[in-house]
């Protein structure tokens, strides 16, 4: 590339509701669930031939089951695209749809391409169990088996034992470390439940999220409406006796798929819309394995510096909140961040967490809120699984 980079915009983002582990969404196959969004996000911009889509990248965390062998190729075919699109797929486990995004970007900025597709996908629910091939035929003893749907497995026995802890360990940690208790943790809970459901109440996410097909979904299907504090203090700590880290504080397990369509100048012209939002810089980082929640907070100033831009000048933010424990300790770091403008629509703990389409979620949250707002910077960040950190900054 020679030259200044290109401009590069959000023209629209989608992503399907949310769904439950075994719940709604738990019969579509991922591959489906991808081109459903893709489909959908390519029918909201009539004036733009297919055909001109430079590349699609989408984000996957799990590739085991019928998400495998390039779910982001599969979804070009099964979208009905034509077959000269091409497709990659990318993982950086819960920041792979984020990591899709930012690849895509960089690809348009860097004037390999004018008009890209970025987004996400995971079902949870469809994650197989996997058996190891036995290293001599016909082996007499019995095979273990391991599931996919989260967390270590198959773990080198050359990593050190305190990197390989469970996640909800890493956040009990993370609480220990920043000093979260448990009431701080089930409050943060309560507010995300409640921001979700208004913001659903008061259509706020009618023109961003799209059905799937055959599936009646109304809504992101954890969120819980009549949870209460008491409710929550109920529910018994998951990891440790005397733990802090529940069911109620952390993001549940989750199906569902987002998608962006990113363009230069000219790919905008081929639209004929107004952008979203642009996209502006990114960070990734990474730290101790255990501790990978607090992995935003450095990317985060990361970001913020490379876009000359400072937590006191944000619109909104979109932290995607694994569990409540690493949320409030990244927000601990961050004093400057005024914490009424974070995921103002309701978070993960609510809305959901499927791995390989969370990033691509909260980057078109933002998208959307920027738009709404008219102008402004926004801010995308997740934590990720054997310790890294990723943050997107958007402008408008």
């Amino acid at each position: 590339m020679t030259g200044r980079p290109r401009d590069v915009y959000v023209v629209d983002a989608v992503r399907t509701p949310i769904g439950k582990y075994g719940g709604a969404l738990s019969r579509v196959r991922p591959d489906d669930l991808a081109a459903g969004v893709l489909g959908a996000l390519v029918s909201r911009t009539p004036d733009l031939d297919p055909a001109r889509i430079d590349d699609v990248f989408f984000g996957n965390a799990n590739g085991a089951g019928e998400d495998n062998r390039d779910v982001a190729r599969m979804a070009v075919l099964l979208a009905g695209l034509p077959v000269t699109v091409p497709g990659s797929t990318v993982n950086r486990l819960c920041g792979s749809g984020m990591e899709a995004v930012i690849q895509a970007a960089r690809a348009i900025a860097a004037g390999d391409a004018s008009i890209a597709v970025a987004g996400g996908v995971e079902s949870m629910s469809r994650s197989p169990w996997v058996v190891q091939k036995p290293e001599r035929g016909f082996p007499a003893g019995h095979q273990q088996m391991y599931s996919t749907t989260l967390g270590w497995r198959m773990v080198n026995p050359r990593m050190p034992e305190e990197w390989t802890v469970p996640l909800g360990e890493g956040a009990e940690l993370v609480a220990e470390r920043y000093g979260i208790d448990r009431a701080a943790q089930d409050a943060f809970a309560l507010a995300s439940h409640r921001k979700a459901a208004r913001a659903w109440q008061e259509g706020l996410y009618d023109g961003e999220v799209v059905p799937v097909d055959g599936v009646e979904l109304a809504r992101d299907e954890c969120i819980r409406d009549a949870t209460s504090p008491e409710a929550l203090a109920k529910l018994k700590p998951v990891f440790r006796a005397d733990g802090t880290v529940t069911a109620g504080n952390s993001s549940p397990l989750n199906d569902g798929a987002a998608a962006l369509l990113l363009v230069d100048e000219d790919g905008l012209r081929a639209t004929g819309r107004e952008p979203l939002a642009r996209i502006g810089a990114s960070a990734v980082t990474g730290i101790e394995p255990q501790y990978f929640g607090a992995g935003p907070v450095e990317a985060v100033q990361r970001a913020l510096k490379k876009a000359g831009r400072g937590l006191g000048g944000l619109h909104t933010v979109e932290l995607n909140e694994a569990f409540a424990a690493q949320a409030l300790a990244c927000l601990s770091q961050w004093p400057g961040l005024d914490p009424e403008i974070v995921n103002p629509r309701g978070g993960a703990i609510a809305i959901g967490h499927p791995l390989g389409a969370s990033g691509a979620r909260i980057t078109g949250a933002v998208a959307h809120q920027l738009a709404a707002a008219g102008s402004g910077t926004g801010l995308a960040a997740l934590c990720i699984g054997v310790g890294q950190g990723l943050a997107l900054v958007l402008e408008r």
